[in-house]
């Protein structure tokens, strides 16, 4: 509905309502946490991780084939085209949805919610909220995954207008959006396998500075199209990495049952930062005319995201009944 509704927006509302509310609303009823949360009550915790990276990486297929393709649909039979195909694509999805669920029965989970000190008593999703949003460990994740969500939206939303601004074709940005896609199809499944081994928050670390010291390259590097192409392989590793981890600490502190739900709190802080990370570039290309200090903001922010993952416990939190209500 949101592709097809920015074909007939001819003002600034029914934009906004097209690509602000119903895209987005699409979007998140087929996001990571919806999916991750089904897929996690289903295994053992010990898989999880390695479940999440490779939800992640179907995702980054997605993003590997359509940026190229709808790119040269725009190119050649122009933008109304490249819409219409995305509302198509979007619709499709709905046949294998419908095919999963046809049963109309979800299984039960593998695992019980967090411990609680009356183990006959299971907490509800009221008494798990209150719980999460009280462990400074959740709340690090949550500060981490803003800095995940800046960095992916500027980087989306304004990779083609660096390009642009080096002089380049748009196909150059095509293809830096494919490479990230694909090569975050490695980097998400090496984390998620990384996850089994390794303490997440570490993980999560060494992800977000990462990102910092490519970036830092990447300014003092000429901007030839190699150094787009590498800029953007060397990103996908990272792009979006973080999920596997993020959603397997969240599920060793609180468990699976309310995993969906948890997850998507800290997804809901990811497009927070997403938020920011495409206005503040936005601003940055209308009243300077470049992004350079949108991307010394984005080190800053990397940084910071590396360090306040550290103190994260990754062990399972034990509510009180009479606590959390």
């Amino acid at each position: 509905m949101g592709q097809i509704g920015t074909l007939w927006a001819s003002s600034f509302v029914p934009l906004t309502l097209a690509q602000g509310l119903f895209s987005p609303a699409g979007a998140a009823a087929g996001s990571f946490s919806v999916l991750i949360g089904i897929v996690a009550s289903r295994l053992p915790t010990d898989k999880g991780s390695v479940a999440s990276g490779l939800i992640n990486a179907g995702g980054s297929m997605g993003q590997f084939i359509f940026a190229p393709l709808v790119q040269a649909l725009v190119s050649l039979r122009g933008m109304s085209s490249g819409l219409f195909f995305l509302a198509c694509s979007a619709l499709v999805t709905i046949i294998p949805s419908w095919l999963l669920c046809r049963n109309g029965k979800i299984a039960k989970p593998h695992h019980s919610a967090v411990p609680v000190q009356n183990p006959q008593i299971e907490i509800g999703l009221k008494q798990q909220i209150k719980a999460a949003f009280r462990n400074p460990s959740y709340l690090l994740l949550h500060a981490g995954f803003f800095t995940c969500g800046f960095h992916v939206a500027f980087l989306t939303t304004h990779l083609p207008g660096e390009v642009s601004l080096c002089g380049h074709d748009a196909s150059v940005s095509a293809v830096s959006l494919s490479l990230i896609g694909l090569c975050n199809i490695a980097g998400s499944i090496f984390a998620g396998i990384l996850g089994k081994r390794f303490p997440m928050k570490y993980i999560l670390a060494v992800l977000y500075a990462s990102r910092a010291l490519m970036i830092a390259i990447y300014l003092i590097s000429p901007k030839t199209e190699l150094t787009f192409y590498i800029f953007a392989a060397a990103t996908g590793l990272t792009w979006l990495a973080t999920v596997p981890p993020t959603a397997g600490i969240v599920g060793k502190l609180f468990g699976t049952r309310y995993l969906a739900t948890l997850f998507g709190f800290t997804l809901f802080t990811h497009q927070i930062g997403a938020f920011f990370g495409a206005w503040l570039g936005g601003l940055a290309m209308q009243y300077e005319g470049n992004l350079l200090w949108v991307w010394y903001a984005d080190i800053a922010l990397a940084l910071l995201a590396a360090v306040v993952n550290l103190p994260i416990k990754e062990k399972s939190v034990v509510v009180s009944l009479r606590t959390s209500s």
